[in-house]
C-alpha cells in the first residue's frame, strides 16, 4: 500500500496516527499541494491511500477505518457514531478554529471559541460513560480520528478550558501515545505549517452552518453576540415598516389534501407505533411529536403538507398481547388503537389522518408490491431452521420465543433482537429457548419461507441512497446506521412468518403464512393514506412533485432506509421514496429506562393525570429532544425549565407587553417612533427569526426552540432597560418613548405567538386570543414585521403559565418512580416529611443538617461569585431552601423559609 500525505495538512495527522496505531504496512510518500495527487479529483492537502489492487481511498476517515479493519478491529455503532459526528460537526468547527489561529493570529481561548460546543460534547460523553476512551476502555479508530482533528488547534494546551477535566485527561493520553506523538512530529513541522498557512490565506474563511452555538441558557452579555451591520439594521427597519401587508397570505389546502402543481408538497410520516402497548414519553418525542412540530412549521410556511400515521397492528407482538389479555388479536387492536388515538389527541398531534394497518387497503397494496417483486425475480425461496413448540403445535415466530442472548448472555432476549445489547438475533441462535405461551422447550424444525433478494437490489439501492443523501436532510445517525448495514454487503431478508395474524401471502405453498411485520408495516403509510383519500397515488407514486419526510427513533432506521426502499425500488411502480430521514436517539427516564412492567416513567395515558398541561409536556420534550445523543427526562429539570424559561422568561415578557398596552394605553397599541436602538433590536430579532428558519428547515427542532426563548430574553431586556412604567409618568417625550417600547414589545409578542405554534399550539392560540392577532398574520416569513399597528385593540391579558412547586414535583417523582402500577396519591398531595427526620430535637440529625446547610450555602455563594448561569444557581438555591426547611423541622421550629432579602411578604 502507498500512502501519500502532505506535511502541514491537518488530515495527514490522523491518517499517520491511525497507520501507526494499527501497525499498517504502508509505504509513505510525502508531497505538497502543488504535486500531482494519487486522487486527481481530491482537493490539495488531502491524503490518499493506493491499495495493492489499484483502488485509491482519499477520505481521511475512510483511510483510518481501513487501517483498523485490516487489523481485525470491526467498528461498533459507537465508533461509527463518533466518526459521523467528527465529519459533520467537529471538522467544520475545527477548520474555523484553525483558520482563526493561523490566518487571524488568535490565541488561547479566543482561538478555540468555535470549538466550544464540540469540546463540551466530548467532555459530557467521557464523563457520563466513565471510560478512558471515546468508545470504551480501549483505544479505537474514533479516538485517533477525533484527536487528529483537535490536535492542530489544541497542541498548546493552555487553550483547552480548565474545567474540561475528562477531555484534558483523554487528550493528554492520546498525545503521549507513540503513534500520535510520531505523527505530530512528522506532520506539524514549521516549514510545512508556513506553506499550509499560505494556502489557507488564499481561501475564503470557513463558514459554520450555524454561527451561533445553540445553548440551553441565555447568553450573559450582549457583546458575545455577532455584531450587526448597518445594512442589516436598515433592512430590518424597512421590513418592519411594510407591516402585515408584506406577509404572504395563509393558504388553506383543499380537503383531502392533495399535491398541487407548482407548490412545495410535503408528505410527513412518523413511524407507526405498535398497537400492543401504551407509548411512553420517549416514544412520543421520537416519532409523533417531532413529526407534528415539523408539520405545523410546514403549514405556517404555506407548504402543502400531509401528515399521516396510524397503529401498526399485525405481527407477533399483537398475537402475544392477545394471549396475555385473553382477547382476540382484533379486539386487542381495537382497544389499543383507541388508547393511542386518545393520547395523541391530548398531546395535540395534528395528524391529517390517523389510521391503522388492519384494513383491506393494506392487504391490496402489500400483495400488489409482493406480486411485482415476485414477477421481477426479487424474491427467493429457502428452507429455514425454525423453533417449533410441540405442546402448542405451532412454529414459533420470533417474539413467541425468549432465551439467553448468544452475544451478551442477557437472559430475557427476544427471538428477533436482544434488548440489552441491541443485536439482531435469529431465534434458533438463542440459548435455553422457551415458548412464551406455555414455557415449554421448543425444538428446531425446517420450514419453507420467502426472502427479499436484497443483494440483487443493492445495485439499485446504493445510487438512490447517494442521491437522497446529497439532496435531502438525513440525520447523522440515520446515515451511519444505513452505512453499517450496507458496508459488508446485504443479505437476503426473510419476509414471511408462520402466523395467522397478518397480511396473507398470496402464493401457493405459502398461503398458511403471513408477511413479516417489517416488510408489511411500512406499507401501512400507503394504505393509511389510501384510507384517507382514494387519490393516494398522487402522494405515493409521485416522486417528481412530493418530498417525503420519515420521522422515527434510530432503531427503526434500517427498515426505512434499506428494506422498505428496496421493496419499492424492486416493485418498479414510480413510488415516492424518502428524501429526508429524521431519526432521534433515545430518551431515558431519570437515571434509567422507561418500563411499563416495573411502573417506571410517564406513559402517554398518565401525562394528563399529572395536572401539567399538554403544552408544558410538549415544550419540555422538545427542549430535550435527543437529536445528537441520548437525553434523559428529569422532574427537577422539568420544574426548572417551566419556572425559568416559560414562567420567568417567555410568559413574563408576553404578559408584560400585553399588560402595558392595557394599563397605559387603554388596550390600544400606541404610536411608535423608532430610535436607532429600536432598529437594532428589530435586526437582532430578525437574525433570531432567520436562525429559527434555518434550523427548522434542517429539522433541528430542539435548537430552533432556543431561538424563541432568545427572542423573549431580548424582549425582557428591552423592557427592563427602557422602563416604560416610569416613562409613562414623565413628559411628552417620555410618554412617547413608553408608547414606542410598548408597541415594539407587543409586536414581538405577536411574532412569538406564531413561532410558538409548532411547539405549544394551545399557548400560541391563547396569545393570539389575548392580543387579538389577525388570523392573516398567522403565517411565517423571514422578516419581523409590524403586525399589530398603532390603533390595534388587544383583549384581556392574563398569565400563560403556572409555577410548578417543589412538593408537587417530588410527589410526581415518587409516583412515577416504580410505584404507579399500585395505588398512588394524587399529584397535588405534598410528599411526607423526609424519612430521615427523627423526632424534633435529635442532636445528631440537627448537627448533620446544620453542616449540610452550611456546605450548600457556601456552594451557592461560590456559584454567584463565579457568575454561574442563573438556572444552575436557582436549582442549587432550591436545594438550600429545602435543607433549611428540614433543619427547621428537626429543631422543632416552623418549617417556613425566611423571605429572601430585598423581597417583602404580601
Amino acid at each position: 500500500m502507498r500512502l501519500r500525505v502532505a506535511a502541514g495538512g491537518p488530515a495527514a495527522l490522523k491518517v499517520l496516527a491511525a497507520a501507526g496505531a494499527a501497525a499498517a504496512p504502508v509505504r509513505l510518500v510525502w508531497g505538497g499541494p502543488s504535486e500531482r495527487s494519487l486522487a486527481p479529483l481530491s482537493p490539495p492537502w488531502v491524503p490518499a491511500l493506493e491499495l495493492d489492487s489499484g483502488t485509491v481511498l482519499f477520505s481521511a476517515n475512510a483511510i483510518c477505518q481501513f487501517f483498523f479493519l485490516a487489523r481485525g478491529e470491526e467498528p461498533t455503532d459507537l465508533t461509527n457514531q463518533w466518526l459521523e459526528w467528527e465529519a459533520t460537526e467537529l471538522q467544520p468547527a475545527a477548520s474555523a478554529a484553525l483558520y482563526a489561529q493561523l490566518v487571524h493570529g488568535k490565541k488561547g481561548l479566543e482561538a478555540v471559541e468555535a470549538l466550544g460546543k464540540s469540546l463540551a460534547h466530548i467532555e459530557q460523553n467521557l464523563s457520563r460513560r466513565g471510560t478512558a476512551y471515546l468508545a470504551g476502555d480501549s483505544k479505537s479508530v474514533a479516538d485517533v480520528v477525533v484527536w487528529g482533528t483537535l490536535f492542530p488547534v489544541l497542541q498548546d494546551e493552555t487553550s483547552l478550558p480548565s474545567e474540561l477535566q475528562a477531555l484534558r485527561t483523554w487528550f493528554q493520553s492520546m498525545t503521549l501515545s507513540e503513534a500520535c506523538r510520531k505523527a505530530a512530529d512528522s506532520v506539524l513541522v514549521p516549514k510545512a505549517l508556513l506553506e499550509f498557512k499560505s494556502y489557507l490565506q488564499k481561501q475564503p474563511p470557513p463558514c459554520l452552518a450555524m454561527e451561533r452555538a445553540t445553548s440551553n441558557e441565555p447568553e450573559e452579555e450582549e457583546g458575545s453576540e455577532r455584531a450587526l451591520t448597518e445594512e442589516e439594521i436598515t433592512a430590518a427597519a424597512d421590513a418592519w415598516a411594510r407591516g402585515a401587508a408584506a406577509l404572504p397570505k395563509p393558504w388553506q389546502p383543499q380537503k383531502p389534501v392533495l399535491p398541487v402543481e407548482g407548490m412545495r408538497n410535503v408528505l410527513i410520516t412518523s413511524a407507526l407505533p405498535y398497537v400492543n402497548n401504551v407509548p411512553h414519553l420517549g416514544n412520543i418525542i421520537g416519532c409523533v411529536l417531532s413529526a407534528d412540530t415539523f408539520a405545523r412549521y410546514c403549514r405556517l410556511r404555506n407548504w402543502n403538507t400531509l401528515y399521516v400515521c396510524g397503529t401498526d397492528e399485525y405481527g407477533t407482538a399483537t398475537e402475544t398481547k392477545a394471549v396475555e389479555e385473553g382477547l382476540t388479536p382484533q379486539e386487542i387492536c381495537n382497544k389499543y388503537n383507541t388508547i393511542h388515538a386518545d393520547i395523541y389527541r391530548w398531546f395535540d398531534i395534528s395528524f391529517d389522518y390517523f389510521g391503522r394497518t388492519t384494513t383491506p387497503y393494506q392487504t391490496t397494496i402489500a400483495q400488489d408490491i409482493f406480486q411485482r417483486l415476485l414477477a421481477r425475480g426479487f424474491l427467493l425461496q429457502d428452507t429455514v431452521e425454525q423453533l417449533q413448540c410441540e405442546d402448542c403445535q405451532r412454529f414459533l415466530a420470533d417474539r413467541f420465543v425468549e432465551g439467553t442472548c448468544p452475544f451478551c448472555s442477557y437472559e430475557e432476549a427476544r427471538g428477533d433482537q436482544c434488548d440489552k445489547c441491541g443485536k439482531l438475533i435469529n431465534a434458533v441462535e438463542l440459548k435455553n429457548p422457551q415458548c412464551k405461551l406455555c414455557r415449554g422447550v421448543p425444538v428446531v424444525k425446517p420450514t419453507q419461507h420467502l426472502f427479499l433478494d436484497l443483494p440483487k437490489l443493492e445495485e439499485r439501492l446504493e445510487p438512490w441512497l447517494e442521491q437522497s443523501w446529497a439532496t435531502g436532510d438525513w440525520t447523522a445517525n440515520a446515515r451511519y446506521i444505513t452505512r453499517s448495514w450496507i458496508r459488508d454487503g446485504l443479505k437476503p431478508r426473510c419476509i414471511t412468518r408462520d402466523l395467522k395474524w397478518g397480511t396473507p401471502v398470496p402464493l401457493d405453498g405459502f398461503r398458511d403464512k403471513v408477511f413479516y411485520v417489517w416488510f408489511d408495516a411500512p406499507i401501512g403509510y400507503l394504505s393509511i393514506t389510501a384510507n384517507y383519500t382514494d387519490q393516494w397515488e398522487r402522494w405515493w407514486k409521485n416522486p417528481q412533485q412530493v418530498e417525503l419526510y420519515n420521522f422515527m427513533a434510530k432503531d427503526n432506521v434500517p427498515f426505512h432506509s434499506v428494506i422498505f426502499p428496496c421493496s419499492l425500488l424492486g416493485a418498479e411502480d414510480n413510488y415516492t421514496l424518502v428524501n429526508h430521514l429524521i431519526a432521534t436517539e433515545y430518551l431515558n427516564y431519570e437515571d434509567g429506562k422507561f418500563s411499563k412492567s416495573r411502573g417506571v416513567g410517564v406513559f402517554g395515558d398518565m401525562a394528563k393525570d399529572t395536572g401539567i398541561p399538554a403544552d408544558i409536556w410538549r415544550f419540555y420534550l422538545l427542549y430535550l429532544r435527543p437529536e445528537g445523543q441520548d437525553s434523559a427526562f428529569s422532574w427537577s429539570d422539568l420544574m426548572l425549565k417551566n419556572n425559568s424559561e416559560l414562567l420567568n422568561n417567555l410568559g413574563n415578557f408576553i404578559n408584560r407587553a400585553g399588560m402595558f398596552v392595557c394599563k397605559f394605553f387603554g388596550g390600544t397599541v400606541p404610536d411608535m417612533v423608532l430610535t436607532p436602538d429600536d432598529k437594532r433590536l428589530l435586526a437582532r430579532v430578525t437574525l433570531e427569526l432567520r436562525q429559527y428558519h434555518q434550523l427548522l428547515e434542517k429539522v433541528r427542532i430542539r435548537d430552533a426552540l432556543r431561538c424563541i426563548l432568545s427572542i423573549s430574553r431580548h424582549g425582557n431586556q428591552y423592557i427592563q432597560v427602557n422602563e416604560p412604567w416610569k416613562r409613562i409618568k414623565g413628559d411628552e417625550k417620555d410618554r412617547q418613548r413608553a408608547g414606542t417600547v410598548t408597541g415594539v414589545a407587543v409586536n414581538m409578542a405577536s411574532l412569538l405567538a406564531v413561532l410558538l405554534q409548532p411547539y405549544m399550539p394551545s399557548v400560541s392560540s391563547a396569545i393570539q386570543g389575548q392580543l387579538c392577532i389577525p388570523p392573516d398574520c398567522f403565517v411565517l416569513s423571514h422578516d419581523f414585521t409590524c403586525t399589530l399597528p398603532p390603533g390595534h385593540h388587544v383583549g384581556t391579558v392574563s398569565p400563560l403559565f403556572q409555577k410548578l412547586e417543589n412538593n408537587q414535583i417530588e410527589a410526581l417523582r415518587k409516583r412515577f418512580g416504580g410505584r404507579q402500577a399500585k395505588q398512588s396519591p394524587p399529584a397535588s398531595e405534598p410528599p411526607p416529611a423526609p424519612a430521615t427526620l427523627g423526632p424534633p430535637g435529635d442532636p445528631q440529625l440537627i448537627q448533620e443538617l446544620t453542616e449540610e446547610v452550611a456546605k450548600q450555602g457556601n456552594y451557592v455563594r461560590q456559584l454567584k461569585a463565579n457568575k454561574a448561569e442563573k438556572a444552575q444557581v436557582d436549582m442549587e438555591v432550591a436545594k438550600l431552601l429545602q435543607l433549611k426547611k428540614q433543619l427547621a423541622l428537626a429543631e422543632g421550629k416552623s418549617p417556613e423559609i425566611p423571605v429572601p432579602k430585598g423581597k417583602r411578604k404580601k
